[in-house]
């Protein structure tokens, strides 16, 4: 995959920037970065807090095959881990669907936004924020006790420059493996595993709506799907646009 890289000093979201780019018919392996975002998002509309210059937002247009579009939060997400890995060496977890942590905390997230033509896709965006450089008090007072830098986890300051160029290889690397099909599906769900926050038999709480549903974390089903053995021995699955939260 080859990478063309915008770079804008602040934008509302990257996310929907790279958007409009891929409906006006950009490719794949357009990507966008910002030094700051004035309406971050994550999930179901939550705000992300983009502080400029100290964090890492990216968005990178992709053109999947419909059997990968499932996984591609997952894939999101082992390619962010990955790189702060290999950048740092500071091995965070992955808390499905779409979050980095640390010692409870999150370095980041993943937001994957996507649009098909018909039954087939037309394109995905994958969005990563990282915090780098933050130190307590640039958070906002009420995300002070769950969010931390890269930084401040590592012990050390960590260049933007090459964790992107980190990131954007990984990247690669995870939507090649989806295009392989069922054999690089299951190789991507076994590292999803294996790098979770989440151990098998976990107690975990999990909100769809007003309804929270407590039980014992069994893992992923092909799909990439949350699966909980509830407290009367029946196994729910959970897909992650039905998620509200998740927690231990």
């Amino acid at each position: 995959m080859e990478f063309v890289i915008h770079r804008l000093e602040t934008c509302l979201s990257t996310n929907d920037v790279a958007r409009e780019m891929a409906c006006g018919g950009a490719a794949e392996g357009t990507v966008v970065v910002a030094d700051e975002q004035t309406s971050g998002r994550g999930t179901k509309g939550r705000v992300w807090h983009s502080a400029r210059g100290k964090g890492l937002y990216v968005s990178v247009v992709l053109r999947p095959r419909a059997a990968s579009m499932a996984l591609l939060p997952l894939a999101a997400g082992l390619a962010a881990r990955d790189a702060v890995a290999a950048a740092c060496g500071l091995e965070a977890g992955l808390r499905w669907p779409n979050d980095l942590v640390f010692g409870g905390r999150k370095l980041g997230g993943i937001l994957c936004e996507s649009a098909f033509m018909g039954n087939l896709p037309d394109y995905a965006v994958l969005g990563t924020g990282l915090n780098l450089s933050h130190a307590e008090g640039d958070f906002p007072p009420e995300l002070r006790a769950e969010a931390v830098s890269i930084a401040a986890a590592a012990g050390r300051p960590l260049e933007r420059e090459g964790l992107l160029a980190g990131l954007l290889a990984e990247t690669a690397r995870r939507a090649a493996m989806l295009e392989r099909g069922a054999p690089g599906a299951e190789e991507l769900l076994a590292d999803f595993e294996r790098c979770s926050a989440y151990r098998p038999g976990d107690r975990i709480a999990v909100r769809i709506g007003d309804e929270t549903v407590r039980g014992a974390y069994w893992g992923l089903d092909p799909d990439g799907a949350l699966v909980v053995v509830a407290a009367g021995g029946g196994a729910r699955r959970f897909v992650a646009a039905e998620i509200a939260q998740v927690r231990i």
